[in-house]
């Protein structure tokens, strides 16, 4: 028998609802703490911004929209520059500062973006942002992360010391995220990387590799630390080419989601409002310390599975996470986590960023056999994988912003072939 369908706007039960919001709140956790646990942020700021940042979302789209915000992969390679600490580690307040500038400006160039989205349509966002401009982005997006991933697998603490040790704790990490994503189904088919941090730690725990002593050592409850923002434009135009990548995920979630729920979304409440929800999400998030948010593909798969649709639902894991956060033994346990184990499941998590965008690629039906496309592609590659960079005075761009700068120029000023569409801005994966 097929499971009931529960609405948007329906709202069931405490005791029905909360099981229903763990649900959600298990698929967002492993990927939404990863990313501060890279990076240098504070995962008790990034759970309390996540929850916030959801409730703003859902309030932004009159309850109608059925989404959790959680951290975007794609502005880790991006604030790992600007923070430049090793993974497990809080990066100062100042380096932290700097880089939320940058945050705020995204959320703000969401909003801009979704404006002229209501003005004008997406007509114009589909001739800037084809897919084979976002498609060797994404791609860049996961090759470049690649030797974060490999570095950490088997060199504990950022040491550059080899430990064999390590590394076996990292492949067997990885066989369970994989095994995970491959062998379960239902709702355990859609949290791998969760079940593979967990599986990993113990293991890890198991072989005497995890330090407890900041847990031990953490207070049992404290407000989280915020960091207010400081703009500077090198962190400003390293981070807003990235905007636009997090924007076609956007798109194509939303499309994703009016798919599983059966209504037109993007017609009612809107594309447009739904992208400012994120714009304001993001911006709040950055100005508290929090990395940008998006929309999470996990959290889609789990309405898929459930078929509970509820908005109150999506609301009760956001405000569970808002409470999380004020627990720093939470946030103690996660940076506990051997980096080797974060190592083995960057390389499945990773990876399936790159090839996703492939994949846009493919579902596209890009023609590689016009001189144009090729270009576009390979200059996107070599510029974002082999780390060119930019100084315009104290100003440095990264090469993730300038491979997205250099493709969406390309793409404007070199003609296509007569009669042969550029292709329409696919649906973009979880970055």
């Amino acid at each position: 028998m097929a499971p009931r369908t529960v609405g948007i706007t329906e709202r069931l039960p405490l005791l029905q609802a909360l099981p229903l919001s763990l649900q959600h709140l298990f698929a967002m956790f492993g990927a939404t703490v990863l990313v501060p646990f890279l990076v240098g942020l504070d995962t008790s700021v990034t759970l309390f911004t996540s929850g916030v940042g959801t409730l703003i979302y859902i309030a932004i789209t009159k309850g109608r929209i059925p989404a959790y915000l959680g951290s975007s992969f794609a502005f880790i390679a991006a604030l790992s520059g600007i923070l430049a600490v090793k993974p497990g580690q809080i990066a100062p307040d100042e380096r932290v500062a700097i880089a939320m500038g940058g945050c705020v400006t995204v959320g703000l160039i969401y909003i801009v973006v979704a404006a002229a989205i209501g003005k004008f349509g997406t007509g114009w966002v589909d001739k800037l942002l084809p897919p084979i401009v976002i498609g060797p982005v994404v791609m860049v997006i996961g090759l470049g992360l690649a030797g974060v991933a490999v570095n950490v697998m088997a060199m504990q603490g950022g040491t550059g010391k080899y430990h064999p040790e390590y590394f076996q704790v990292a492949l067997v990490a990885l066989a369970i995220a994989i095994l995970a994503a491959v062998f379960l189904k239902g709702f355990l088919g859609v949290i791998p990387i969760l079940i593979g941090i967990v599986g990993g730690y113990l293991v890890a725990f198991l072989a005497g590799q995890v330090d407890l002593s900041g847990v031990a050592a953490a207070r049992a409850v404290a407000v989280p630390h915020f960091t207010l923002p400081r703009f500077q434009w090198g962190a400003i135009l390293t981070l807003a080419p990235i905007s636009l990548v997090v924007i076609t995920e956007h798109i194509g979630h939303l499309i994703v989601t009016e798919n599983v729920v059966g209504k037109k979304l993007v017609k009612d409440p809107g594309l447009h409002r739904s992208l400012a929800g994120d714009g304001v999400a993001t911006a709040v998030s950055g100005l508290l310390g929090g990395p940008p948010n998006t929309t999470y593909g996990e959290n889609i798969g789990v309405m898929a599975i459930t078929r509970v649709f509820s908005v109150w639902v999506i609301g009760g894991a956001a405000v569970i996470a808002i409470a999380m956060s004020f627990f720093p033994p939470i946030g103690a346990i996660i940076r506990s986590i051997p980096t080797q184990v974060m190592g083995g499941i960057c390389i499945l998590l990773f990876g399936i960023i790159a090839s996703a965008g492939v994949r846009m690629l493919v579902d596209a039906r890009v023609d590689f056999s016009q001189t144009r496309n090729l270009i576009i592609a390979s200059v996107i590659l070599v510029i974002g994988i082999g780390g060119a960079k930019v100084h315009l005075g104290p100003v440095e761009i990264g090469e993730m912003s300038l491979a997205t700068y250099v493709g969406v120029l390309l793409n404007l000023v070199l003609p296509s072939a007569k009669g042969t569409p550029e292709g329409q801005v696919a649906a973009a994966p979880d970055v």
